[in-house]
Formats: C-alpha cells, structure tokens, sequence
C-alpha cells in the first residue's frame, strides 16, 4: 500500500459494528432519559415489558426472552422485587425453578409508559413501518451472526480480495 493510502474497509465510518454501537449508545441514553422520571432503568424497562406480554414467567425463560444470563438477572429481578413491582416465588413442582410475576404496582407501571414507545420513534424520526423494518433487519442480522460458526473466517468477505 503506498503512503498516505488509507484501506477503506478498515475507515471507522466504514465499521457496521460502529455503526451499531453508536446508534445502540443513542437510543439507550433516549430512554434512559424518559424512564428516569418514571424511577427506571432500561434493563427493568425490558423486563417489565416481556412481563406485561405474559402473566407469567421464570427466571430461565425471562432470561431467554431478555438474552440476560443469570448473573445479570438475579440482581436486576431484587431491585425490581424492592421496588414492589415485582415477586419472585420458587415453584411448588421444581424448588429450582423461579416463578416472576409483577404485583399490582407492577401493572399499573404499564400505564405510566405507555407513551415511551412512540416518544423514541418520533425523536429517532421514525414511523412505525420504518421501525418494523429495521427492527427485522436487525433481527435477521442477529440471527446470522448467532448462527455464524466463531473464530474462523468461514465465508468469504466481500471487497475483500482473495
């Protein structure tokens, strides 16, 4: 490569995973700002919604829905539980399994913000088709990368010469 010439596929702007982590980054700090006056954090926010979806769930499968390991989880699901929006109970058929269900307060929660949702889709400039969009795109993207085999380059890279 001669001096001063730059390999584009290398440049930041360049890097889908920077772009991911920007956007990520920003969308984060957004609701972060409209859930603190609800006395929030975003990582509750998620649990409460997959709560509000079923009336019901254990710890395994919240995690799974959440794609939150049980080292981060436990210690999210207390402070959720003081907070009175949530109890934890073991199951009466397997000890070892842990039932979540969200309390009362924990329902009414869900009135409190409803108007997330389309406060973040107006401040990212977006409408709802174009949200669906990129969320499937996502999706599918996560999907991919979960399937992909790790540590070897597996598929050819395009652009990327040979």
């Amino acid at each position: 490569m001669a001096d001063g010439q730059r390999d584009e596929h290398l440049a930041l702007e360049n890097q889908l995973c920077f772009s991911l982590y920007a956007a990520s980054r920003a969308l984060t700090g957004l609701y972060r700002d409209l859930l603190d006056d609800l006395g929030l954090t975003y990582p509750q926010y998620l649990v409460l919604l997959a709560l509000w979806e079923r009336d019901a769930l254990t710890v395994k499968e919240l995690g799974r829905a959440l794609r939150l390991d049980s080292g981060t989880l436990s210690p999210l699901l207390r402070r959720l539980e003081r907070a009175g929006l949530l109890d934890r109970r073991r199951s009466a058929d397997d000890e070892r399994v842990v039932e979540v269900t969200l309390t009362e307060e924990g329902e009414r929660m869900r009135s409190r913000v409803w108007t997330v949702p389309g406060r973040v889709l107006c401040a990212a400039g977006l409408d709802p088709q174009q949200a669906g969009e990129l969320r499937r795109a996502l999706d599918r993207l996560t999907a991919s990368v979960e399937s992909a085999p790790r540590g070897g380059r597996s598929r050819p890279v395009p652009g990327a010469g040979s």
